[in-house]
């Protein structure tokens, strides 16, 4: 093992597994039966959006969608040509930004719109809010709805237009409600325009026979469940046992004194904590793999190292332990921690990425 390596694997790092990713999108497109936009905002759900980006490649997306100006900016100077779209409403006086970077803004409320007609004639898409209510031309605004539609019929940019389901993993007749009223919006352009898009990661596998010209598919391609459906593991969270100390019962563990041992165990100290993204909600209840055993978390998260109680098992510093993407899996550490998988994801910058088309592959900053 090189000393790059040994260095970088020292504490905590994550673990993405490329093909799996793009195992994913293959997957998803065959269900939707449509080209894909897929989402990698926040840094790509927190995987490294370069690296993600590059492998998706494979799949031939129409295009990415991101969140910020920034993170849209970020993938220019990697050779990305396709559309990306910014999906945060555009606000008017950074419409030249836009421009500069080639990006589509989502626009959804008039200002925004008029901003943009007189700063450039690039492709822009309208959001239609169907029920969401974060933002968009609100469906029933007759009076808002037409000015916006008018004046986007007339410009020669109008690209796309699209909506955001609210409930498509949990509620497929409340898709319908709102597929239903984007439809009647549609049913009263006076010119449709080229792409309409709708499908997001739930209502992709929930197949509810929505027809668009391609969808957005999210926390799938990245590991995450949608409903019964279980997507490839793609992200394993890892970190090294940095110490372990014997201990007797009625000992306690770590901050507030929460955890009391209830006979004599070994705990054993991890390189990784709440700075590093990992949810201090974990303290006491969550579970972590050593070994290829599942042991208990023991005491508060503390901002840089977590304790967990390894009984009398032969755990030494220098072990690794997995906290998610191993026998303890990514939805099932979200639900004990009392989050979506999404925001486990999310984890921080000072966390290693490492990619591979494996789980221990090797390591690639995603610029080479």
């Amino acid at each position: 093992m090189s000393e790059s390596i040994v260095v970088e694997t020292s504490r905590a790092w994550l673990d993405v597994d490329l093909d799996a990713l793009v195992a994913n999108a293959r997957a998803f497109q065959a269900l939707v039966r449509a080209p894909l936009l897929p989402m990698v905002k926040a840094n790509a759900y927190g995987l490294g959006a370069v690296a993600v980006v590059r492998a998706l490649e494979r799949v031939q997306p129409w295009g990415y969608g991101v969140a910020t100006v920034e993170e849209g900016e970020e993938l220019r100077p990697i050779g990305m040509t396709r559309p990306i779209i910014v999906f945060t409403p555009l606000f008017g006086p950074h419409a030249p930004r836009y421009a500069a970077a080639r990006l589509r803004p989502a626009i959804g409320d008039l200002p925004a719109l008029e901003a943009w007609l007189a700063t450039s004639t690039e492709p822009f898409h309208l959001e239609i809010d169907t029920g969401m209510r974060r933002a968009g031309v609100p469906w029933n605004n007759a009076p808002l709805l037409a000015r916006v539609v008018e004046l986007a019929a007339a410009a020669p940019g109008w690209e796309g237009i699209f909506t955001h389901f609210h409930s498509s993993d949990s509620d497929p007749a409340a898709t319908q409600v709102q597929w239903a009223l984007f439809q009647g919006v549609l049913d009263g352009l006076p010119r449709r325009p080229r792409f309409v898009h709708a499908i997001n990661s739930g209502a992709g596998v929930a197949d509810l026979g929505l027809d668009a010209d391609f969808a957005r598919p999210g926390i799938y391609l990245y590991g995450g469940g949608v409903g019964p459906h279980r997507p490839r593991p793609v992200a394993a969270l890892r970190a090294r046992v940095v110490a372990t100390r014997r201990i007797a019962r009625d000992d306690t563990v770590s901050y507030g004194a929460t955890w009391r041992a209830e006979r004599a165990t070994t705990i054993a100290t991890l390189g990784i904590g709440y700075g590093d993204g990992l949810p201090r909600a974990l303290s006491n209840v969550g579970r972590v793999e050593i070994g290829g055993r599942i042991y208990s978390i023991a005491g508060r998260v503390a901002m840089d190292m977590t304790m967990v109680d390894v009984g009398d098992a032969p755990v030494s510093p220098g072990d690794v332990a997995t906290l998610f993407g191993g026998l303890v899996s990514l939805d099932a550490q979200a639900a004990t921690a009392g989050t979506i998988a999404n925001e486990l994801l999310a984890v921080h910058a000072r966390v290693v990425r490492r990619y591979g088309s494996g789980p221990t592959d090797r390591r690639t900053d995603g610029t080479g």
